[in-house]
């Protein structure tokens, strides 16, 4: 019996098998995950229609059953027509979402072009597909350590 949220089977067993510094891609509805991806990575969809999952809940998830030491976002380069002014909203959200996990690390852009060169990673084993809408939602997660209790 598990003793935290995530229930999915696939999911659970690529976690299981990850270690320190394997990289998870919760990736929005735009990203393009069968082509922008680790060598070894699998893919789960759970883009079932627009808006369905988010990247949030994903999060929120997956922060009950694994220790994260890193959170980058895509960062939004100065000539991409979709660049806000100021961080996405979905940005605070993130935010947030750490923060009542108690997880103590900070929220870091990776810049565009940089952000899909660390997808490729060998130490990337996951892409959860999302049908986010919102822009510059895409979460790349490092995962941390097991502390002793």
């Amino acid at each position: 019996m598990l003793n935290h949220t995530l229930i999915h089977p696939e999911i659970n067993g690529i976690l299981a098998r990850a270690g320190h510094s394997s990289k998870v891609l919760i990736a929005d509805g735009n990203y393009p995950t069968s082509s922008a991806r680790g060598p070894r990575a699998e893919i789960v969809s759970l883009n079932l229609c627009p808006g369905l999952l988010t990247v949030s809940q994903v999060l929120k998830t997956l922060l009950t059953a694994i220790p994260v030491e890193a959170v980058n976002t895509m960062g939004m380069p100065a000539d991409d027509p979709h660049r806000l002014d100021h961080d996405p909203p979905v940005w605070a959200e993130y935010r947030q979402i750490l923060n009542d996990a108690n997880v103590a690390v900070r929220l870091q852009p990776i810049e565009r072009w940089d952000f899909y060169d660390a997808v490729k990673s060998p130490d990337h084993v996951l892409t959860i597909q999302t049908g986010d809408q919102a822009l510059w939602a895409n979460l790349l997660l490092t995962v941390g350590v097991r502390k002793a209790e």
